[in-house]
Protein backbone atom coordinates (compact mmCIF):
# COMPACT_ATOMS: atom_id res chain seq x y z
CA UNK A 1 0.00 0.00 0.00
CA UNK A 2 1.08 3.52 -1.21
CA UNK A 3 0.84 6.69 0.48
CA UNK A 4 -2.05 7.45 -1.77
CA UNK A 5 -4.29 4.51 -0.06
CA UNK A 6 -7.91 5.94 1.04
CA UNK A 7 -9.18 6.37 4.33
CA UNK A 8 -11.28 3.27 5.10
CA UNK A 9 -14.57 4.90 5.25
CA UNK A 10 -14.44 8.08 3.03
CA UNK A 11 -12.74 6.95 0.25
CA UNK A 12 -10.73 10.60 0.25
CA UNK A 13 -7.53 10.22 -1.79
CA UNK A 14 -4.33 11.22 1.21
CA UNK A 15 -1.98 13.70 0.23
CA UNK A 16 0.81 12.85 -1.60
CA UNK A 17 3.85 14.35 -2.93
CA UNK A 18 5.05 14.82 -6.98
CA UNK A 19 5.68 10.90 -7.48
CA UNK A 20 4.11 9.41 -10.34
CA UNK A 21 1.07 6.61 -9.79
CA UNK A 22 2.93 3.47 -8.21
CA UNK A 23 3.61 0.39 -10.52
CA UNK A 24 4.64 -2.89 -10.53
CA UNK A 25 5.78 -5.49 -12.47
CA UNK A 26 3.64 -6.30 -15.44
CA UNK A 27 1.92 -9.83 -15.28
CA UNK A 28 2.68 -12.48 -17.72
CA UNK A 29 0.15 -12.33 -20.56
CA UNK A 30 -0.81 -14.92 -23.66
CA UNK A 31 0.03 -14.27 -26.89
CA UNK A 32 -3.49 -14.16 -27.94
CA UNK A 33 -4.92 -12.05 -25.59
CA UNK A 34 -4.05 -8.44 -26.71
CA UNK A 35 -5.57 -9.82 -30.36
CA UNK A 36 -8.88 -11.38 -28.35
CA UNK A 37 -9.10 -8.02 -26.86
CA UNK A 38 -8.33 -5.78 -29.90
CA UNK A 39 -11.11 -7.71 -31.54
CA UNK A 40 -13.88 -7.11 -28.41
CA UNK A 41 -13.07 -3.25 -29.80
CA UNK A 42 -13.83 -4.34 -33.08
CA UNK A 43 -17.02 -5.87 -32.37
CA UNK A 44 -18.23 -3.02 -30.14
CA UNK A 45 -17.38 -0.51 -32.94
CA UNK A 46 -18.59 -2.51 -35.54
CA UNK A 47 -22.26 -2.51 -34.21
CA UNK A 48 -21.65 1.35 -33.71
CA UNK A 49 -19.89 1.78 -37.50
CA UNK A 50 -22.90 -0.53 -38.79
CA UNK A 51 -25.61 1.75 -37.14
CA UNK A 52 -24.07 5.35 -38.44
CA UNK A 53 -24.35 5.06 -41.93
CA UNK A 54 -27.40 3.15 -41.82
CA UNK A 55 -29.45 5.48 -38.74
CA UNK A 56 -31.21 7.87 -41.52
CA UNK A 57 -32.60 5.42 -43.51
CA UNK A 58 -33.54 3.19 -40.32
CA UNK A 59 -34.98 5.95 -38.91
CA UNK A 60 -36.84 7.04 -41.89
CA UNK A 61 -38.52 3.30 -42.00
CA UNK A 62 -40.09 4.17 -39.31
CA UNK A 63 -41.34 7.65 -40.43
CA UNK A 64 -39.44 9.26 -37.70
CA UNK A 65 -38.18 13.04 -37.98
CA UNK A 66 -34.15 13.44 -38.01
CA UNK A 67 -34.31 14.96 -34.32
CA UNK A 68 -36.05 11.37 -33.37
CA UNK A 69 -33.41 9.58 -35.36
CA UNK A 70 -30.42 11.63 -33.45
CA UNK A 71 -32.10 10.49 -30.05
CA UNK A 72 -31.09 6.48 -31.05
CA UNK A 73 -27.23 7.82 -31.05
CA UNK A 74 -27.68 9.69 -27.94
CA UNK A 75 -29.40 6.23 -26.29
CA UNK A 76 -26.12 4.81 -26.96
CA UNK A 77 -24.14 7.20 -25.68
CA UNK A 78 -26.67 7.29 -22.74
CA UNK A 79 -25.97 3.32 -21.61
CA UNK A 80 -22.27 4.09 -22.41
CA UNK A 81 -22.31 6.99 -20.11
CA UNK A 82 -23.19 4.61 -17.12
CA UNK A 83 -21.79 1.16 -18.22
CA UNK A 84 -18.37 2.77 -18.64
CA UNK A 85 -17.21 3.54 -15.23
CA UNK A 86 -19.25 0.67 -13.56
CA UNK A 87 -17.59 -2.43 -15.29
CA UNK A 88 -14.27 -0.81 -15.38
CA UNK A 89 -14.45 -0.39 -11.43
CA UNK A 90 -16.07 -3.77 -11.09
CA UNK A 91 -13.33 -5.32 -13.07
CA UNK A 92 -10.60 -3.72 -10.77
CA UNK A 93 -12.12 -5.68 -8.45
CA UNK A 94 -13.33 -9.23 -9.43
CA UNK A 95 -11.05 -9.20 -12.89
CA UNK A 96 -10.50 -8.27 -16.71
CA UNK A 97 -12.12 -11.42 -18.02
CA UNK A 98 -15.31 -11.75 -16.30
CA UNK A 99 -16.76 -8.81 -17.24
CA UNK A 100 -15.74 -8.88 -20.66
CA UNK A 101 -17.54 -12.14 -21.07
CA UNK A 102 -20.71 -11.07 -19.19
CA UNK A 103 -20.97 -7.80 -21.56
CA UNK A 104 -20.01 -9.31 -24.77
CA UNK A 105 -23.02 -11.78 -24.23
CA UNK A 106 -25.44 -9.46 -23.46
CA UNK A 107 -23.95 -7.20 -26.55
CA UNK A 108 -25.14 -10.38 -28.60
CA UNK A 109 -28.71 -10.46 -27.16
CA UNK A 110 -29.16 -6.57 -27.52
CA UNK A 111 -28.21 -6.99 -31.48
CA UNK A 112 -30.63 -9.22 -31.81
CA UNK A 113 -33.13 -7.52 -29.97
CA UNK A 114 -32.69 -4.57 -32.46
CA UNK A 115 -33.40 -6.66 -35.50
CA UNK A 116 -36.55 -7.19 -34.30
CA UNK A 117 -37.46 -3.78 -32.76
CA UNK A 118 -41.32 -2.75 -34.02
CA UNK A 119 -40.93 1.69 -33.40
CA UNK A 120 -38.49 4.16 -33.23
CA UNK A 121 -39.13 4.33 -29.20
CA UNK A 122 -38.15 0.22 -29.00
CA UNK A 123 -34.80 1.14 -30.93
CA UNK A 124 -33.76 3.73 -28.35
CA UNK A 125 -34.67 1.58 -25.75
CA UNK A 126 -32.63 -1.14 -27.14
CA UNK A 127 -29.87 0.81 -27.93
CA UNK A 128 -29.67 2.59 -24.94
CA UNK A 129 -28.99 -1.16 -23.00
CA UNK A 130 -26.69 -1.81 -25.65
CA UNK A 131 -25.09 1.16 -25.17
CA UNK A 132 -24.36 0.02 -21.29
CA UNK A 133 -23.30 -3.24 -22.20
CA UNK A 134 -21.10 -2.02 -25.03
CA UNK A 135 -19.40 0.35 -22.00
CA UNK A 136 -16.32 -1.87 -21.61
CA UNK A 137 -13.64 0.23 -23.48
CA UNK A 138 -12.19 0.70 -19.51
CA UNK A 139 -11.84 -3.08 -19.31
CA UNK A 140 -9.89 -3.82 -21.97
CA UNK A 141 -7.82 -0.30 -21.44
CA UNK A 142 -7.24 -1.50 -18.03
CA UNK A 143 -6.15 -4.67 -19.19
CA UNK A 144 -3.25 -3.03 -21.27
CA UNK A 145 -2.29 -0.50 -18.76
CA UNK A 146 -2.22 -3.94 -16.34
CA UNK A 147 0.47 -5.44 -18.93
CA UNK A 148 1.97 -2.12 -20.79
CA UNK A 149 5.04 -0.02 -18.80
CA UNK A 150 3.72 3.40 -18.55
CA UNK A 151 6.16 4.22 -21.77
CA UNK A 152 4.70 1.98 -24.16
CA UNK A 153 1.23 2.71 -23.54
CA UNK A 154 0.32 5.06 -25.84
CA UNK A 155 1.74 2.80 -28.41
CA UNK A 156 -0.71 0.05 -27.38
CA UNK A 157 -3.45 1.92 -26.74
CA UNK A 158 -3.44 3.16 -30.33
CA UNK A 159 -4.18 -0.51 -31.38
CA UNK A 160 -7.31 0.06 -29.31
CA UNK A 161 -7.76 3.02 -32.05
CA UNK A 162 -6.96 0.70 -35.18
CA UNK A 163 -9.67 -1.65 -33.81
CA UNK A 164 -12.39 1.11 -33.66
CA UNK A 165 -10.93 2.55 -36.82
CA UNK A 166 -11.34 -1.14 -38.74
CA UNK A 167 -14.93 -1.32 -36.92
CA UNK A 168 -15.66 1.56 -39.40
CA UNK A 169 -14.47 -0.23 -42.09
CA UNK A 170 -16.08 -3.22 -41.88
CA UNK A 171 -18.92 -1.88 -40.12
CA UNK A 172 -20.34 0.61 -42.84
CA UNK A 173 -19.24 -1.57 -45.35
CA UNK A 174 -21.02 -5.14 -44.39
CA UNK A 175 -24.64 -2.44 -43.18
CA UNK A 176 -24.22 -0.98 -46.92
CA UNK A 177 -23.48 -4.50 -48.35
CA UNK A 178 -26.38 -6.55 -46.30
CA UNK A 179 -28.88 -3.92 -45.96
CA UNK A 180 -32.15 -3.64 -48.36
CA UNK A 181 -33.71 -0.28 -47.85
CA UNK A 182 -36.06 -0.88 -50.56
CA UNK A 183 -37.83 -3.66 -48.07
CA UNK A 184 -38.42 -1.31 -45.73
CA UNK A 185 -37.69 -1.91 -42.08
CA UNK A 186 -37.48 -5.78 -42.58
CA UNK A 187 -34.53 -4.63 -45.23
CA UNK A 188 -32.31 -3.71 -41.89
CA UNK A 189 -32.77 -6.78 -40.09
CA UNK A 190 -29.67 -8.35 -41.33
CA UNK A 191 -26.99 -6.40 -40.44
CA UNK A 192 -27.88 -6.94 -36.91
CA UNK A 193 -28.11 -10.49 -36.81
CA UNK A 194 -24.88 -10.28 -38.22
CA UNK A 195 -23.66 -7.96 -35.85
CA UNK A 196 -25.04 -10.17 -32.77
CA UNK A 197 -23.28 -13.28 -34.23
CA UNK A 198 -19.76 -11.34 -34.18
CA UNK A 199 -20.96 -10.96 -30.52
CA UNK A 200 -20.97 -14.31 -29.44
CA UNK A 201 -17.78 -15.41 -31.32
CA UNK A 202 -16.05 -12.69 -29.31
CA UNK A 203 -17.51 -13.43 -25.86
CA UNK A 204 -16.01 -17.24 -26.73
CA UNK A 205 -12.73 -15.61 -28.26
CA UNK A 206 -12.17 -13.88 -24.13
CA UNK A 207 -13.27 -17.50 -23.01
CA UNK A 208 -10.54 -19.64 -24.17
CA UNK A 209 -7.53 -17.05 -25.21
CA UNK A 210 -7.42 -14.29 -22.78
CA UNK A 211 -5.62 -15.29 -19.61
CA UNK A 212 -6.99 -12.47 -16.11
CA UNK A 213 -4.14 -9.99 -15.76
CA UNK A 214 -5.36 -8.92 -12.42
CA UNK A 215 -5.31 -11.70 -9.11
CA UNK A 216 -7.56 -10.32 -6.11
CA UNK A 217 -5.66 -9.62 -3.29
CA UNK A 218 -6.30 -8.13 -0.24
CA UNK A 219 -3.94 -5.53 0.00
CA UNK A 220 -5.82 -3.98 -2.82
CA UNK A 221 -7.09 0.08 -1.65
CA UNK A 222 -10.52 0.83 -1.15
CA UNK A 223 -11.95 2.20 -4.23
CA UNK A 224 -14.30 5.77 -4.27
CA UNK A 225 -17.68 6.11 -5.45
CA UNK A 226 -17.90 6.52 -8.86
CA UNK A 227 -19.33 10.44 -8.17
CA UNK A 228 -16.26 11.00 -5.14
CA UNK A 229 -13.84 10.07 -8.00
CA UNK A 230 -15.58 12.32 -10.43
CA UNK A 231 -15.23 14.96 -7.89
CA UNK A 232 -11.22 13.76 -7.34
CA UNK A 233 -10.29 13.81 -11.18
CA UNK A 234 -12.32 16.88 -11.95
CA UNK A 235 -10.07 18.94 -9.21
CA UNK A 236 -7.09 17.34 -10.57
CA UNK A 237 -4.74 19.07 -12.73
CA UNK A 238 -3.92 16.13 -15.21
CA UNK A 239 -7.29 14.44 -15.61
CA UNK A 240 -9.18 17.58 -15.27
CA UNK A 241 -8.11 18.86 -18.24
CA UNK A 242 -8.04 16.14 -20.02
CA UNK A 243 -11.80 14.90 -19.03
CA UNK A 244 -12.72 18.87 -20.44
CA UNK A 245 -10.43 17.90 -23.53
CA UNK A 246 -12.57 14.53 -23.98
CA UNK A 247 -16.27 15.92 -23.66
CA UNK A 248 -15.34 18.43 -26.19
CA UNK A 249 -13.40 16.94 -28.82
CA UNK A 250 -16.55 13.89 -28.44
CA UNK A 251 -18.99 16.16 -29.02
CA UNK A 252 -17.42 17.77 -31.67
CA UNK A 253 -16.75 14.30 -34.12
CA UNK A 254 -19.72 12.51 -32.48
CA UNK A 255 -22.06 14.88 -33.48
CA UNK A 256 -20.62 15.17 -37.19
CA UNK A 257 -21.23 11.73 -37.91
CA UNK A 258 -24.71 11.42 -36.31
CA UNK A 259 -25.66 14.38 -38.71
CA UNK A 260 -22.93 13.15 -41.65
CA UNK A 261 -25.51 10.89 -43.63
CA UNK A 262 -28.11 13.53 -43.84
CA UNK A 263 -25.15 16.48 -44.65
CA UNK A 264 -24.56 13.82 -47.73
CA UNK A 265 -28.26 13.50 -49.07
CA UNK A 266 -28.95 16.74 -48.76
CA UNK A 267 -25.30 18.32 -50.38
CA UNK A 268 -24.64 15.81 -52.94
CA UNK A 269 -28.12 13.17 -52.57
CA UNK A 270 -26.10 10.19 -51.27
CA UNK A 271 -27.66 7.02 -50.10
CA UNK A 272 -26.19 4.40 -47.77
CA UNK A 273 -23.59 2.99 -50.36
CA UNK A 274 -22.04 6.59 -50.83
CA UNK A 275 -22.13 7.40 -47.07
CA UNK A 276 -20.88 3.92 -45.89
CA UNK A 277 -17.92 4.50 -48.61
CA UNK A 278 -16.48 7.47 -46.96
CA UNK A 279 -16.61 5.79 -44.07
CA UNK A 280 -14.94 2.99 -44.65
CA UNK A 281 -11.64 4.92 -46.53
CA UNK A 282 -11.63 6.85 -43.23
CA UNK A 283 -11.33 4.05 -41.01
CA UNK A 284 -9.28 2.30 -43.35
CA UNK A 285 -6.97 5.37 -43.57
CA UNK A 286 -6.94 6.13 -39.75
CA UNK A 287 -6.40 2.38 -39.09
CA UNK A 288 -3.15 2.18 -40.89
CA UNK A 289 -2.17 5.63 -39.44
CA UNK A 290 -2.60 4.29 -35.84
CA UNK A 291 -0.47 1.16 -36.13
CA UNK A 292 2.33 2.91 -38.29
CA UNK A 293 2.32 6.86 -37.02
CA UNK A 294 0.55 7.49 -33.37
CA UNK A 295 3.16 6.01 -31.00
CA UNK A 296 6.08 7.28 -33.37
CA UNK A 297 4.50 10.85 -32.96
CA UNK A 298 4.18 10.36 -28.78
CA UNK A 299 7.65 9.21 -28.51
CA UNK A 300 8.85 11.92 -30.44
CA UNK A 301 6.86 14.94 -29.26
CA UNK A 302 5.79 13.68 -25.93
CA UNK A 303 2.34 12.62 -25.48
CA UNK A 304 1.15 15.95 -24.63
CA UNK A 305 2.35 18.18 -27.70
CA UNK A 306 0.75 14.99 -29.70
CA UNK A 307 -2.85 15.19 -28.65
CA UNK A 308 -2.50 18.81 -28.81
CA UNK A 309 -1.26 18.48 -32.57
CA UNK A 310 -4.29 15.74 -33.08
CA UNK A 311 -6.32 18.66 -31.52
CA UNK A 312 -5.47 21.68 -33.78
CA UNK A 313 -5.52 18.67 -36.97
CA UNK A 314 -9.40 18.25 -35.91
CA UNK A 315 -10.57 22.09 -35.85
CA UNK A 316 -8.93 22.58 -39.53
CA UNK A 317 -10.38 19.97 -41.26
CA UNK A 318 -13.09 19.99 -39.50
CA UNK A 319 -13.75 24.24 -40.85
CA UNK A 320 -12.70 22.50 -44.27
CA UNK A 321 -15.63 19.99 -44.46
CA UNK A 322 -18.60 22.63 -45.47
CA UNK A 323 -16.17 23.25 -48.75
CA UNK A 324 -16.13 20.06 -50.06
CA UNK A 325 -17.44 19.87 -53.22
CA UNK A 326 -17.60 16.15 -53.95
CA UNK A 327 -16.99 12.49 -53.12
CA UNK A 328 -13.26 13.05 -52.92
CA UNK A 329 -12.73 15.99 -51.17
CA UNK A 330 -15.53 15.11 -48.71
CA UNK A 331 -13.48 11.80 -47.95
CA UNK A 332 -10.07 13.27 -47.55
CA UNK A 333 -11.73 16.02 -45.27
CA UNK A 334 -13.15 13.50 -42.94
CA UNK A 335 -10.09 11.68 -42.86
CA UNK A 336 -7.99 14.48 -41.71
CA UNK A 337 -10.61 15.10 -39.04
CA UNK A 338 -10.34 11.70 -38.01
CA UNK A 339 -6.80 11.21 -37.88
CA UNK A 340 -6.96 13.84 -35.61
CA UNK A 341 -9.08 12.74 -33.02
CA UNK A 342 -7.32 9.14 -33.44
CA UNK A 343 -3.61 10.35 -32.48
CA UNK A 344 -4.80 12.24 -29.50
CA UNK A 345 -7.22 9.82 -27.72
CA UNK A 346 -4.87 7.13 -27.22
CA UNK A 347 -2.76 9.68 -25.46
CA UNK A 348 -5.17 10.78 -23.81
CA UNK A 349 -5.42 6.93 -22.17
CA UNK A 350 -2.08 6.93 -21.58
CA UNK A 351 -2.06 10.16 -19.70
CA UNK A 352 -4.79 8.87 -17.26
CA UNK A 353 -2.91 5.86 -16.48
CA UNK A 354 0.24 7.25 -15.76
CA UNK A 355 -1.43 9.60 -13.04
CA UNK A 356 -4.24 6.98 -11.53
CA UNK A 357 -3.43 4.28 -9.09
CA UNK A 358 -2.73 0.81 -10.22
CA UNK A 359 -6.05 -0.49 -8.21
CA UNK A 360 -8.00 2.43 -10.21
CA UNK A 361 -6.68 1.91 -13.71
CA UNK A 362 -10.11 0.61 -14.94
CA UNK A 363 -12.16 2.66 -12.86
CA UNK A 364 -10.36 5.84 -14.05
CA UNK A 365 -10.04 5.07 -17.77
CA UNK A 366 -14.06 4.30 -17.34
CA UNK A 367 -14.76 7.87 -16.02
CA UNK A 368 -13.02 9.49 -18.97
CA UNK A 369 -15.01 6.83 -21.20
CA UNK A 370 -17.89 8.03 -19.43
CA UNK A 371 -17.31 11.18 -20.50
CA UNK A 372 -16.60 10.11 -23.43
CA UNK A 373 -20.46 8.77 -23.70
CA UNK A 374 -22.19 11.89 -22.43
CA UNK A 375 -20.31 13.64 -25.19
CA UNK A 376 -21.97 11.24 -27.99
CA UNK A 377 -25.27 11.99 -25.83
CA UNK A 378 -25.08 15.68 -26.10
CA UNK A 379 -22.93 15.97 -29.28
CA UNK A 380 -25.67 14.01 -32.03
CA UNK A 381 -28.52 15.69 -30.12
CA UNK A 382 -26.71 19.27 -30.63
CA UNK A 383 -26.05 18.71 -34.05
CA UNK A 384 -29.20 17.17 -34.95
CA UNK A 385 -30.80 20.89 -33.87
CA UNK A 386 -28.38 22.37 -35.81
CA UNK A 387 -28.95 20.75 -38.89
CA UNK A 388 -32.58 20.93 -38.75
CA UNK A 389 -32.73 24.73 -37.20
CA UNK A 390 -29.77 26.67 -38.22
CA UNK A 391 -28.19 25.32 -41.55
CA UNK A 392 -26.60 22.05 -43.19
CA UNK A 393 -23.51 23.56 -42.30
CA UNK A 394 -23.64 24.28 -39.17
CA UNK A 395 -22.56 21.09 -37.16
CA UNK A 396 -19.20 21.88 -38.41
CA UNK A 397 -18.89 25.47 -37.61
CA UNK A 398 -19.85 24.46 -34.06
CA UNK A 399 -17.54 21.46 -33.91
CA UNK A 400 -14.59 23.69 -34.70
CA UNK A 401 -15.59 26.17 -32.20
CA UNK A 402 -16.22 23.84 -29.35
CA UNK A 403 -12.65 21.58 -29.66
CA UNK A 404 -10.37 24.74 -30.31
CA UNK A 405 -9.79 24.95 -26.56
CA UNK A 406 -8.51 21.65 -26.18
CA UNK A 407 -5.43 22.45 -27.84
CA UNK A 408 -4.58 24.53 -24.72
CA UNK A 409 -6.16 21.78 -22.32
CA UNK A 410 -3.68 19.32 -23.64
CA UNK A 411 -0.46 21.63 -23.11
CA UNK A 412 -1.59 22.77 -19.90
CA UNK A 413 -2.28 18.60 -18.81
CA UNK A 414 1.32 18.20 -20.34
CA UNK A 415 2.65 20.95 -18.17
CA UNK A 416 1.09 19.82 -15.31
CA UNK A 417 1.96 16.28 -15.18
CA UNK A 418 5.10 16.47 -13.54
CA UNK A 419 3.85 17.36 -10.12
CA UNK A 420 0.49 15.83 -10.44
CA UNK A 421 -0.05 13.74 -7.75
CA UNK A 422 -1.87 10.27 -7.66
CA UNK A 423 -5.76 10.06 -8.56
Amino acid sequence: MTASATGPETGEAAAIGPQPAPSQEPPPVSPAALPTLLFVVFMNLLGFGMVVPLLPFFGQSFHAPPWAVSLIFSAYAMGGFIGEPFWGRLSDRIGRKPVLMFTLACNCITYGCMAFAPNIWAAFAIRFFGGMFSGNGSVVQGYIADVTPPEDRPSKLARIGVAFNIGFIVGPWLSGQLARPELGHVGFRLPFLAASGLAACSALGVFLLVKESRARRIGMINQPSRWALTGQAIRHPVAGRLLLLTLAAGFAFNGIESVFGFWGKHSFNWGPHEVGYVFGVVGLTNALAQWFITGRISRAWGQDKALAAGMALTVVATLLIPMSRGIVSTTIFMSLMAFGQSVAFPNVGALISRVAHQDRQGQALGLNNAVGALARLLGPLSAGLAFTYVSIQAPFYMAAIVVAPAILLALGAGRALKNAPVL
